[in-house]
């Protein structure tokens, strides 16, 4: 009996690279903005700075945008293992029971989520802690995909561990992994700075608190990245001669343009350049991965055998799904004149 051959990919690399950069900057954005805007929310209510009914506003839509991540985040992933196969499972297997808490954690955050916008008074304590818990479990999920992620790209580490270890128990031991990890949080603060920004926009102090979170997350992020960027050694030079430097560069300049247009309150184009900012690190990003895995992976290597009719279900679906979600945010952020 012949076993069906799966050493190919099933479209032209650059159309998987490319689906697969645009499905993560927008799981990217929907995670920040879930995660910011938890984390932005639970300090505004314990400090007592937002009337109830905006707090409960915010809190209300934190289970639709947990629905939206991790929606948003099941192309990305396998677009990533329909190419990266083998690093992926290698690096996941080695920290198997961290990877399979994964599904612990967000089912915890997506109940906490729910318990908190079903509840009466947001500022309560157990609406707190409801949030508290959502947040720390947001963090975890995080953590691990860095970790995991990060070590997917070190296919010589990854056997070495399994070697040593193969409880299923081992963590990344690289520590460059940890600023990586922190530029994504602090993004996702900004972008939740943002969000609540926009939210809060008839509301001066809402506004302002949004505006401040925005303002420092683009400032520490901006400082995470750059202190990654110089963690890479090896891979700088590289980089600084590739096209993604000046990818990173147009990014750069988008967020800076997205913040000078937020504190204008002109919030479509504003959120047009966060988004391709977002757009602009992913790529960066990948091509952090490409530099990494060269001489020991080559993703181009693989041979092409089109299966199209899946693509073309899957860009029907995608399309219809932004569509979709076009309209959900647009009524979110309608006044509440045009969303009546």
């Amino acid at each position: 009996m012949n076993l069906p051959d799966s050493n190919f990919i099933s479209a032209p690399l650059w159309l998987l690279n490319t689906l697969h950069w645009l499905t993560l900057s927008l799981h990217f954005f929907a995670m920040n903005l879930l995660f910011g805007g938890v984390l932005i929310t639970l300090i505004a209510c314990a400090r007592k700075q937002w009337e109830h009914s905006l707090a409960q506003r915010l809190v209300r839509l934190f289970p639709v945008a947990m629905a939206a991540t991790v929606t948003l985040g099941v192309a990305p992933l396998l677009f990533l293992q329909v190419v990266y196969p083998r690093q992926v499972y290698s690096a996941s297997v080695v920290s198997a029971w961290f990877w399979l808490m994964i599904f612990v954690a967000v089912i915890v955050a997506y109940y906490a989520l729910y318990r908190a916008s079903f509840g009466g008074e947001t500022s309560g304590k157990t609406n707190k802690a409801a949030l508290l818990l959502a947040l720390l479990g947001l963090l975890y999920v995080s953590l691990v995909y860095s970790s995991v992620f990060s070590l997917s790209e070190r296919p010589g580490v990854v056997a070495n561990l399994y070697a040593q270890d193969q409880s299923g128990l081992v963590v990344n031991p690289a520590a460059d992994f940890i600023l990586r990890w922190m530029h994504m949080i602090l993004g996702a603060i900004t972008v939740g700075g943002f969000f609540v920004g926009v939210l809060g926009r008839g509301r001066p102090e809402v506004y302002g608190a949004g505006k401040m979170f925005f303002l420092w997350g683009v400032v520490l992020a901006a400082l995470t990245g750059m202190a990654y960027l110089l963690s890479l050694v090896d891979y700088l030079r590289p980089f600084m001669r590739s096209p993604a430097i000046w990818v990173l560069t147009v990014a750069i300049v988008l967020t800076l343009g997205s913040l000078h247009f937020f504190l204008k309150k002109s919030f479509w184009p504003a959120s047009l350049m966060l988004f391709l900012s977002v757009f602009g690190m992913v790529y960066a990003r990948h091509t952090v991965r490409l530099l990494r895995l060269e001489g020991q992976f080559d993703p181009a290597s693989w041979p092409v055998a089109p299966q199209w009719s899946p693509f073309i279900l899957f860009l029907l679906c995608f399309v219809i799904a932004l569509a979709v979600l076009a309209y959900m945010l647009r009524l979110v952020f309608a006044t509440k004149k045009n969303a009546a």
